[in-house]
């Protein structure tokens, strides 16, 4: 259980989540490229872990937000390319690629920005409602 404080703590919460999100499809797409002649030295793609944290009261009022709370390996083995000549190539000839997807990293890319933009207007929204509000009593 956990104490969310407020419309900013979770949309803050969640902001954070989607900017780790964002980091490892960077440094996936950083990687893409990458190789080398021995498969276990090959970049491994990362993807973040979220869990949802939901409030103390949330039978009452519904309130949970989410926190990225490990950034794990995905299994894919990497790719294997017979290149002989390639400098990083192995005794059989083999050159091992990361196996990033560049597409999927590119979907999780805009789906992450999106959710993050989505948290800007939340926080924008209720900053100009706060203000509205102040104004009523002048």
């Amino acid at each position: 259980m956990m104490d969310i404080k407020s419309v900013y703590d979770i949309a803050g919460r969640a902001m954070a989540a989607q900017l780790v999100r964002l980091n490892t499809v960077a440094s996936n797409l950083a990687n893409a490229g990458s190789t080398t002649g021995d498969p276990k030295t090959t970049y491994k793609p990362l993807k973040p872990i979220f869990e949802t944290q939901y409030s103390d009261l949330v039978k009452k009022n519904g309130v949970a937000t989410v926190d990225a709370v490990e950034v794990k390996e995905i299994g894919r083995e990497p790719i294997k390319s017979y290149m002989p000549a390639h400098p990083a190539a192995d005794e059989a000839g083999y050159i091992y690629k990361a196996a990033v997807n560049v597409d999927e990293e590119m979907v999780d890319m805009m789906e992450a920005s999106r959710q993050y933009q989505n948290n800007v207007e939340v926080i924008t929204t209720l900053r100009a409602l706060t203000m509205r509000t102040l104004n009523i009593g002048k």
